[in-house]
């Protein structure tokens, strides 16, 4: 740390933000640090070649280096749930995130009128058992003609496959309700109105290889009654959905995130 806070000072910047974690078992050091570039030394485009020489290389660090004036461009993957998807838009519409959605990708072409309303590009590729090579192939040149930093799974009911997650690692933000593993499925609250339970969730995670095993970015959890029918829990879960959704997006937006052996260290 000292190195670093060094590396800052003698080249005339300000430390805004300091933040750091410990993980004792692992014997593994986590920081984030914010600094002002006002009156700094190096120029902006060379700070990562003399950081990496002065002080990464010489403790072998894994590090990023992020301007807050870069503004992410974000795609949204949708099928008929539009819970997220519309909550998405509306954050985005208001101004509350800095960041561009050039891209929607659906499996169903439901949701194209409110893309559209935004000016935003919506692709309707249907995905069946039989195309979904083609239609994944199709989707990351996609990505890639419109530059896409990270995707945004907004209740996209289609499994991705390892070779389209490993295009972008930690970069696709999935969101699903907490009942997993004890309740998956297509009905998972009906299976938890039935079993009696007292609390529902949601959990935000990037996407990997493993199913919805992926690193955990935020999780809540609402509680439910004897009271409360399917038709309530569901309402409920989705509200949380919405809520933890945003969160995550949030916290990549702010690159509070690390990402270590399938775990994340989320800085406030």
């Amino acid at each position: 740390m000292i190195s670093i806070t060094e590396f800052i000072y003698k080249n005339g910047g300000n430390i805004l933000y300091l933040a750091q974690h410990v993980d004792a078992e692992r014997q593994v050091f986590f920081m984030r640090i914010e600094w002002d570039l006002d009156d700094f030394a190096i120029d902006e485009g060379k700070i990562g070649e003399y950081f990496a020489t002065l002080v990464a290389d010489r403790f072998s660090m894994n590090w990023r280096l992020h301007f807050s004036n870069e503004v992410p461009r974000m795609a949204l993957f949708v099928s008929k749930l539009s819970h997220c998807f519309y909550d998405i838009l509306a954050r985005y519409e208001a101004g509350e995130w800095q960041v561009e959605i050039p891209l929607i990708i659906s499996n169903h072409a439901d949701m194209r009128t409110a893309a559209g309303r935004l000016g935003i590009e919506y692709i309707h590729l249907p995905v069946t058992r039989e195309n979904r090579a083609e239609q994944e192939r199709k989707q990351l040149e996609l990505l890639q003609q419109h530059r896409i930093d990270f995707i945004v799974l907004a209740r996209y009911m289609q499994i991705l496959s390892d070779d389209f997650i490993n295009n972008y690692p930690d970069r696709i933000i999935n969101i699903h309700h907490s009942f997993l593993p004890a309740f998956p499925g297509a009905r998972p609250y009906h299976s938890a109105h039935e079993r009696g339970v007292k609390i529902i969730g949601a959990t935000s995670h990037y996407a990997n290889a493993e199913l919805d095993a992926g690193p955990i970015i935020e999780q809540d959890v609402v509680r439910v009654s004897h009271e409360d029918s399917v038709e309530d829990m569901v309402r409920k879960g989705r509200d949380l959905e919405k809520i933890v959704l945003a969160r995550a997006i949030w916290h990549h937006l702010q690159h509070n995130i690390l990402v270590y052996e399938n775990r994340t260290v989320v800085f406030e």
